[in-house]
């Protein structure tokens, strides 16, 4: 949870998340659905989808034994080198170096390596000094310490170097360079792109959701139908629901930002007044979902708010 997100948005969710699933065993047992739903409004949904996928390859493929070896800790899905080391150093006191962003901003600042850091030789450059500056003993003591000193003091805007224990001989602070170690990512500029979202409600008040594709925006999760103009939502809306004569109606449009992009959504509101008792299987994997009466499954964070909108709007 916190690769993606700061601590205090964590705390509630993780709390929630580890009440309902203690171990790996119970992890392994829920469904995605029920995992997604703990997570919703986290963001970066491959996290959830990975912690689910790891839980169920230890009790189907390592006996429901957690692995302590480097290897086979790495192989699991979402957990690479350097959460690895982590799990290791952090948990048996191995002697497994880190490199998470914190870490390589400490180090990059600390040993006056300028560059991007995520360019592969620099990136190999800093292994190679993570390497170099874990210490044989007290390994758990330094690797907690050092993340949270790149979370809490050396921080990508204005560090606060007064209080590092390291500053006098970080080569970054020694010649004022903090603000210029390490060079940032050069990053696309951002997009900008807009979606309709069917909002196909029935009398007793549930709204039609579809399961997102796994991987991609909104991965795994149920959603409004997505189309790229009214047209296609009308289509669909004749085609499945059988309401040959209502035309959607547009709602009032808002953004929801991405890391890459901006997505402008315009809900599009229709009624349904003819029976609906199910939908087409041919059209895709669908569930009837009431607001009033919510099932566990993750839904993104703008559905979310637009079917609380529509609760207290009724």
């Amino acid at each position: 949870m916190l690769q993606q997100t700061q601590v205090t948005t964590v705390i509630p969710y993780f709390e929630r998340f580890m009440q309902r699933f203690p171990d790996e065993a119970a992890l392994a047992a829920a469904s995605l659905d029920e995992v997604l739903h703990l997570w919703s409004g986290l963001g970066y949904y491959a996290r959830a989808r990975n912690l689910h996928r790891a839980a169920e390859r230890i009790r189907d493929e390592l006996g429901g034994r957690f692995p302590t070896q480097f290897a086979e800790l790495a192989s699991l899905p979402g957990i690479g080198r350097s959460t690895a080391g982590a799990i290791l150093a952090l948990s048996r006191g191995e002697r497994q170096p880190i490199l998470d962003g914190n870490v390589r901003r400490v180090l990059s600042r600390y040993l006056g390596i300028e560059g991007d850091p995520s360019a592969p030789a620099l990136h190999a450059l800093l292994w190679q000094r993570a390497e170099e500056c874990t210490p044989p003993k007290n390994v758990a003591t330094y690797t907690q310490a050092i993340m949270d000193l790149g979370a809490t003091v050396c921080t990508r805007r204005r560090p606060r170097c007064s209080s590092c224990p390291l500053a006098a001989h970080c080569r970054a602070h020694r010649s004022g360079r903090e603000e210029l170690i390490p060079a940032p990512r050069a990053r696309p500029a951002r997009s900008a792109r807009h979606a309709f979202l069917l909002m196909a409600a029935r009398n007793d008040g549930s709204v039609l959701l579809t399961r997102r594709p796994a991987s991609g925006v909104w991965g795994g999760l149920w959603c409004l139908p997505e189309f790229r103009e009214t047209g296609e939502a009308s289509a669909f809306a004749r085609r499945t629901l059988g309401e040959m004569r209502r035309v959607p109606k547009p709602l009032e449009s808002f953004r929801h930002a991405f890391t890459h992009f901006d997505l402008t959504i315009t809900p599009l509101y229709l009624e349904c007044t003819h029976p609906v008792p199910r939908v087409q299987e041919a059209e895709g994997d669908f569930v009837w979902y009431n607001p009033r009466e919510p099932a566990s499954v993750g839904l993104p964070a703008p559905v979310h708010s637009l079917l609380a909108r529509m609760l207290k709007e009724d």
